[in-house]
């Protein structure tokens, strides 16, 4: 089976790979420290990092934001540190994350939180990267959560011990590290796309903030006092509802079909305007709003979440999703720059109503004060950001394509029925 002549080589669908248990291939495999020696009180500003599951969301630990304990505390856990090459496991709570630390990563040594575990492969015999893919896979993620107990907090027993029996077929190590590098491949330009959003998203604020917060370029004798402090002349005081409204478009779930994209607000990242997460509307039992691409959804419930994108599709979404539209298109910059913020943002959350579950509403939203530019502003600065929009809604269906190939390829190049022969070249 040929699937490129650049990047793939040659294929055979046959499995000729030994029977393996991670034992085999294992140098080391060991828990993270008790709860009491890593708490609040532990934490310094800088030293070693506390890998926890909120680094563990792909395929490699996701440098960030980290709690840090001191060297010498880190030299008393010595059995839970960790190094470039050590795959680790969540054996309690968001059980079946799995995340290897790569070789590039912004810190050489880390200590793992109490609810990890960690295998380090004996090189010579296992590509951590390989190991890494398995447990992705439905067959590795099915042996691993084979042992687990769902009764109150979800967690794998005995984890180090029954780590070392998952078995698995393991081909040779050059043939590991072929298939590590064409998943890794994919990984790594999904990785660059979503840099890129990030990076676009970044600009678009910054050009936001020097146009219509700091008013850049404005000399003091073109500002004049406003309630909302000095603004350019020309410019006025108005309301949020002044260029942007709330289609409200609700549809009945029997008027709903079932291939219909369905955004909800576990769908939306936090502080992020790239929705490239989505459901079907399968199976809904109640009324929905209905959102075109291009329209700014915001997640209404518990605003403090701060949960704002760019629909990328045309769709359905949850009512605890209001769905803004610019009144006219060149105000689409300005409202969404607006709508992002944190001012906004901060803004809707305080006047958000409802003690366990608050909710802000359209109509407190319309009523936020901003300063509005004349129309000619606001088109040149929307003419800028739309580009931007337009590349990360090309971006997130590229993302969306390449995960999917790449989820086509785990299962077969893991399990052996897709063979590798030849050399891989890069693209």
């Amino acid at each position: 089976m040929l699937l490129s002549a650049k990047i793939w080589g040659h294929w055979v669908m046959v499995s000729e790979w030994p029977i393996v248990r991670i034992e085999d291939i294992a140098e080391k495999i060991a828990l993270g420290p008790f709860g009491s020696n890593i708490k609040a009180e532990t934490f310094v500003e800088s030293g070693v990092p506390v890998i926890s599951g909120a680094h563990l969301h792909g395929i490699r630990v996701e440098d960030g934001v980290f709690n840090f304990v001191t060297e010498e505390h880190a030299e008393r856990m010595k059995n839970s540190n960790v190094f470039r090459g050590d795959v680790i496991f969540t054996r309690a709570g968001n059980i079946g994350q799995v995340a290897y630390i790569p070789h590039n990563s912004q810190y050489e040594r880390y200590v793992i939180s109490p609810l990890r575990f960690y295998l380090r492969c004996d090189l010579s015999k296992a590509d951590p990267v390989f190991i890494s893919y398995f447990f992705h896979s439905s067959e590795g993620q099915h042996k691993l959560l084979a042992n687990a107990s769902q009764t109150g907090v979800p967690s794998i027993a005995r984890p180090s011990s029954y780590l070392k029996t998952i078995e698995l077929s393991l081909p040779p190590l050059k043939e590991q590290r072929a298939i590590s590098h064409i998943l890794g491949t994919l990984d790594d330009r999904i990785a660059n796309l979503r840099q890129t959003n990030a990076t676009l998203e970044a600009i678009a604020q910054a050009l936001f903030k020097s146009w219509f917060v700091d008013f850049d370029g404005v000399p003091p004798e073109d500002m004049q006092e406003s309630e909302l402090g000095l603004i350019p002349k020309e410019w006025r005081v108005g309301t949020f509802g002044d260029v942007a409204e709330h289609p409200r478009r609700g549809v009945q779930p029997e008027e709903i079909e079932s291939s219909t994209p369905y955004i909800a607000l576990e769908h939306m990242p936090r502080r992020c305007i790239a929705l490239s997460d989505w459901g079907m509307a399968v199976g809904l039992e109640s009324n929905k709003h209905e959102f075109k691409r291009g329209e700014i959804l915001f997640g209404k419930l518990r605003p403090y979440f701060h949960k704002v994108g760019v629909a990328p599709i045309d769709g359905v979404c949850s009512t605890d999703i209001v769905v803004i539209t610019p009144k006219s298109p060149a105000w689409f910059g300005f409202v969404l720059a607006h709508a992002s913020s944190d001012p906004f943002v901060e803004y809707t959350n305080a006047g958000s109503t409802g003690t366990k579950m608050p909710r802000t509403s359209w109509r407190e939203m319309s009523r936020y004060a901003v300063v509005l530019p004349p129309e000619s502003i606001a088109t040149a600065f929307n003419e800028q950001v739309q580009q931007m929009v337009e590349k990360i809604i090309s971006n997130i269906h590229e993302v969306r394509t390449l995960a999917a190939l790449r989820d086509t390829l785990l299962p077969k190049l893991i399990s052996g029925k897709l063979r590798f022969h030849g050399r891989i070249h890069e693209s």
